[in-house]
């Protein structure tokens, strides 16, 4: 009976087990699962380090008219005061302003770009080895305005308009467009070409067939801002000759490609 007994207690003993074994299974199980998932990509990095690849880079380029030209420009007052300074300057700028949307500028293409208040001093020689504190003569008052001139035709004579106004510092004249995904896109599809024939290349020098395109990234160039142009500030200038001339968007693609052997 004792044995009897002896081996209940076993059979039990080893059910006990298995149920265990049972509910430890699952947590086992999802354990397991992170890691297998962590190690895929280390394991298609490592395929991949060990597949024959061929890596190829092209350029395109596009150049379009500017349709578009982005205008600096800048009212400076002197006076004794800051409040006078602010003064003679707000007056102007009004003006220049009001020229501005008259001549056909929309409200969104104007923006102030620059206001600064700043005391002029003047400097002392040290004398008999003493220093003496600068002195306030008067203020400067500036007030900038970033400009975008949609239509072309009006550059000039708006440039002519705003200094007979008051705009006296500035004149920089960027000439950009409003939208150059076109000509991107006709760059790209040059950098593509230009790097699929390379790849034909090389791999017909080696002897080996071109395979798939395993990876394809993109670096796109705005035109470098055209040399600014300062114009005259002198009240009796001649209206600003423009040229707007061109602007060239470049793409660089860089592909790689798997070899087939």
């Amino acid at each position: 009976m004792s044995m009897m007994r002896f081996s209940g207690e076993g059979h039990g003993a080893g059910s006990r087990l298995k149920a265990f074994a049972a509910r430890a299974l699952p947590a086992a199980v999802l354990v397991a699962a992170p890691l297998a998932l962590f190690s895929l990509p280390a394991m298609a990095q490592e395929e991949r380090a060990r597949q024959p690849v061929i890596s190829v880079s092209g350029e395109g380029e596009a150049a379009i008219a500017p349709d578009m030209a982005v205008l600096q420009l800048s009212v400076v007052r002197d006076a004794k005061t800051a409040a006078d300074a602010l003064s003679a300057n707000s007056a102007a700028m009004t003006d220049v302003l009001a020229a501005i949307k008259a001549d056909g500028v929309a409200e969104r293409d104007i923006q102030t770009s620059n206001f600064s208040i700043f005391p002029q001093y003047r400097h002392f020689e040290p004398k008999d080895g003493a220093s003496r504190a600068p002195e306030i003569t008067g203020y400067e008052v500036t007030n900038g305005l970033t400009v975008r001139v949609r239509d072309l035709k009006k550059l000039g004579g708006l440039i002519d308009k705003s200094v007979k106004l008051g705009v006296n510092q500035g004149g920089q004249i960027t000439f950009t467009n409003d939208d150059p995904e076109a000509a991107l896109s006709d760059a790209r599809k040059a950098a593509m070409k230009e790097a699929l024939a390379k790849a034909h290349t090389l791999t017909e020098a080696a002897g080996v067939k071109l395979g798939k395109v395993l990876e394809i990234s993109e670096n796109s160039g705005r035109p470098v801002a055209q040399p600014m142009m300062r114009m005259a500030m002198a009240k009796d200038a001649a209206p600003a000759p423009v040229a707007a001339g061109e602007n060239s968007y470049t793409v660089t693609v860089n592909v790689t490609f798997a070899l087939d052997q």
